[in-house]
């Protein structure tokens, strides 16, 4: 049987982009983002992960040895499971990828186990680092990483499970006319959310990156201003990002507020007062797997995410539009979205959208 890192090293993964090593490229356009919704990338690591979060809870030495394969691709999913899994032992080799891998990707990954873990021994090395890291966006994850692993709330059961529970025929893509598969995620503040409890209204989902994205910042400040205009119409809106709750609870503002958001004012006051709709945490992308936000497609500011992704549900339950973004930025803004609620027009394509490969 073909082991994980086997599987790995045997998928054609596109490439980092050669002049910054924290973005993926379309090997075929030779541009950040992956255009085709239908490539496998995502899926190949997202499964691989789940195999080896199980291996490193079983044998965690299995997975430390893929800290010093020459497979970038392995070195930063053996990093991750290792954190997701809780892998006390791996703390020392995570910290030598922290301080010595040539590739800024994989530095930034081990960060962000050890934060998972959490390793509170750590904070010292990933706060030194700070001072020492050339990369911006590894100083990102590890002031993150320092401040997950000093709070003592690391991966929680809930993500492990979600994890754990992928499957190969849970990937897919929604389209038009399709029936919303129903869920339930908890917000940020542990209440259950259900899609359809929305029943006989419209409703909007909109998948982000991170907290380090400035396009999902921008989104949040206009859901922000639009709250009246998506009332008044009756939508239901939910932002979802696939990370677990100490994550997500940075985005809107319950943790610190992370030097590289580069903001004088503090986001408890614009975000905890006036984020009125639930972020919900999508664990291991496992509902953006079936709606096809195809989790871990591509790297950006050195972490695998989520395709960025806006789907509209109508109030039967009817997908109207399931719109799958190529790149960073390819999607509808927030007015848009609901303008295409209210019109029922749901033709939106960015017009920058990467064409699709022959």
């Amino acid at each position: 049987m073909t082991g994980p890192f086997e599987r790995i090293r045997a998928h054609a993964f596109h490439p980092l982009q050669p002049d910054r090593r924290t973005f993926t490229v379309d090997r075929a356009l030779g541009v950040q983002g992956v255009a085709d919704p239908d490539d496998r990338d995502g899926r190949v690591r997202s499964l691989v992960l789940r195999d080896l979060i199980a291996l490193a809870s079983r044998e965690p030495a299995a997975v430390v040895a893929g800290l010093e394969d020459g497979d970038v691709n392995v070195r930063c999913l053996a990093a991750l499971a290792l954190g997701i899994a809780g892998a006390d032992a791996a703390v020392g080799a995570l910290e030598r990828v922290v301080v010595r891998d040539p590739e800024p990707i994989a530095r930034a990954h081990a960060a962000i186990a050890l934060g998972e873990l959490p390793s509170a021994g750590s904070v010292p090395l990933l706060q030194g680092r700070l001072a020492e890291e050339a990369d911006a966006d590894v100083r990102h994850q590890l002031e993150l990483a320092a401040a997950q692993a000093a709070s003592g709330r690391g991966s929680s059961d809930a993500q492990r499970a979600a994890f754990l529970s992928l499957r190969e025929d849970a990937f897919g893509r929604l389209r038009a006319g399709d029936v919303a598969p129903d869920f339930v995620l908890d917000d940020t503040d542990g209440r259950p959310w259900r899609l359809a409890d929305g029943r006989g209204r419209w409703q909007a989902l909109v998948w982000i990156f991170a907290d380090w994205c400035p396009v999902c910042h921008r989104e949040f400040a206009e859901l922000m201003a639009a709250r009246d205009e998506f009332e008044r119409h009756g939508v239901r809106v939910a932002t979802l990002e696939a990370h677990d709750a100490w994550r997500g609870r940075l985005m809107v503002g319950r943790e610190i507020q992370p030097a590289l958001w580069g903001s004088r004012q503090w986001f408890r006051e614009a975000y905890t007062e006036r984020v009125w709709w639930p972020h919900l945490l999508d664990r291991a992308g496992a509902v953006g797997a079936r709606y096809g936000s195809e989790p871990m497609t591509f790297a950006v500011h050195g972490e695998f995410v989520n395709r960025p992704t806006t789907v509209i549900v109508d109030p039967d339950g009817v997908v109207r539009c399931a719109y799958a973004g190529s790149f960073w930025g390819d999607r509808p803004s927030i007015a848009q979205t609901l303008e295409m609620i209210v019109s029922r027009d749901f033709g939106f394509v960015h017009p920058d959208r990467l064409p699709r490969p022959a």
